[in-house]
């Protein structure tokens, strides 16, 4: 089954909508310039009522990675998404951390969709290794991610295809209820990520658009 994250979660009543809808993931923003962003102490508090099975991924951009270790923590995070204008090599050291093994996150690595279609990024053995999964997002000068704005899907399918031969893909960027069948069918991704596309305004789900997106995916699943 395709893995569906709902990001940008900054409540529980949305929480507990995307969970009930039938989601794999809760995002939570820890970025300050964000609409959707959210005190790590809240998250926890979110956290503790939201079932086991359920991913919980903590969004960070540029941060040190000690700051990311103590939001892990106070929030009861499974997974930590790692994007910014940081180069590789910069990501790698957020992976040499020295995690407590027990309570060591999922690292998930997002890459500007740009950079495939441009065919700017490469992907090494250390990095492949230690990540759980690989996010494609579109990014503009101004946002980092969460843009609301597809990618071109036609331009970086080669791209993802083949990077899913090898790690977990992941897509998000302008996905709505609507538009993840087509997503779905030409990438063949392993997961699937949604913010705006689901809400009434920034950092409010709308239930119903919530569920109509869970529903697509699986519907889209039983025809292929």
């Amino acid at each position: 089954m395709t893995w569906v994250k709902i990001c940008g979660i900054t409540n529980i009543e949305d929480a507990m909508t995307a969970v009930d809808a039938g989601a794999d993931a809760l995002g939570f923003v820890f970025y300050g310039k964000s609409p959707r962003n959210i005190d790590p102490g809240m998250v926890g508090q979110i956290v503790a009522k939201v079932p086991a099975r359920v991913e919980k991924v903590g969004v960070f951009v540029n941060e040190a990675a000690e700051r990311i270790d103590q939001s892990v923590q106070q929030a009861g995070l499974t997974a930590v998404q790692l994007c910014g204008k940081e180069s590789v090599a910069g990501f790698i050291k957020y992976l040499r951390v020295p995690w407590d093994i027990n309570h060591r996150p999922k690292v998930i690595f997002v890459i500007p969709a740009g950079a495939l279609s441009e065919g700017l990024f490469f992907i090494g053995d250390e990095l492949k290794n230690a990540l759980h999964a690989l996010l494609i997002d579109s990014v503009s000068a101004v946002e980092p991610g969460g843009t609301g704005k597809r990618f071109d899907w036609q331009k970086a399918q080669g791209m993802i295809e083949m990077l899913g031969l090898t790690i977990p893909t992941i897509v998000a960027g302008g996905l709505t209820p609507e538009n993840v069948a087509d997503a779905l069918a030409l990438l063949h991704p392993w997961g699937v990520d949604v913010s705006s596309g689901v809400e009434s305004k920034a950092g409010k789900k709308d239930p119903e658009k919530v569920r109509a997106f869970l529903s697509a995916v699986r519907e889209a699943e039983r025809l292929v």
